[in-house]
């Protein structure tokens, strides 16, 4: 064998042996179509939310303060317009509406998102639940968890102002602490709703819109650039 010849081989076998070591050590059956199909989900939950739960929407005058606990106001528009709930029972029932509508979501873009991965997972033949997707998984729960109790936490006291940035900062910590066992890529979506997040906290009565931002549109623009980047051929 001739030294070119000698010197290709030697650069596909280490080309081997890295994916065999990539592949041991991060899970990378990721599917962009995922993220695409949770981005457009999260779109239309955000139109129901806006054009059905909260139909009224910046149409009243905000009530500028919150009142005492025992007479909850639920404040959904921003600090020049919204729309004002009083009452224990009302507030009940936009509960019950709001956490239907992110549960049915939630459920649809997890069974989405399960699809397009164990698809990917069959073509290069990867088993899609072993030690790599178990320390992913385990490492996205923690902080999802967190953030879980926290906006509970806020709701239980009626407070809505930030639940929209909680939900942005705490998924994107759980992006960026999931990277390092899957696709770096998916860190700069992290970023980027943790970015989304903080500047949402400054517009607390625009939350479905930064909602739309975060889990709609950047899921959608991730979801294309990895499928173009990793999936295309």
């Amino acid at each position: 064998m001739d030294e070119p010849n000698q010197q290709q081989a030697t650069l596909q076998d280490v080309k081997d042996i890295r994916q065999m070591m990539e592949r041991s050590s991060r899970f990378i059956s990721l599917s962009g179509l995922s993220g695409v199909a949770a981005g457009i989900l999260a779109l239309v939950a955000v139109w129901v939310a806006r054009y059905i739960i909260f139909p009224e929407y910046y149409k009243h005058p905000i009530v500028p303060s919150f009142p005492e606990y025992h007479q909850p106001s639920v404040i959904v528009g921003s600090g020049r317009s919204g729309l004002s709930y009083r009452g224990d029972e009302e507030y009940l029932q936009l509960l019950i509406r709001l956490i239907g509508l992110a549960a049915a979501v939630f459920t649809a873009a997890f069974l989405s998102a399960f699809y397009f991965t164990w698809r990917k997972s069959k073509k290069q033949g990867v088993v899609l639940w072993n030690p790599t997707s178990r320390r992913l998984t385990w490492n996205m729960i923690v902080p999802l968890a967190a953030g879980g109790l926290f906006i509970a936490g806020m709701l239980r006291y009626h407070d809505w102002r930030y639940v929209a940035p909680a939900c942005l900062i705490f998924y994107g910590l759980a992006l960026v602490n999931a990277s390092k066992y899957t696709l770096t890529d998916i860190r700069y979506l992290g970023y980027c709703e943790i970015m989304a997040g903080l500047i949402s906290m400054l517009w607390p009565g625009y939350g479905l819109y930064f909602w739309a931002l975060g889990f709609g549109v950047l899921h959608i623009i991730y979801g294309i650039v990895m499928w173009w980047k990793y999936e295309r051929a």
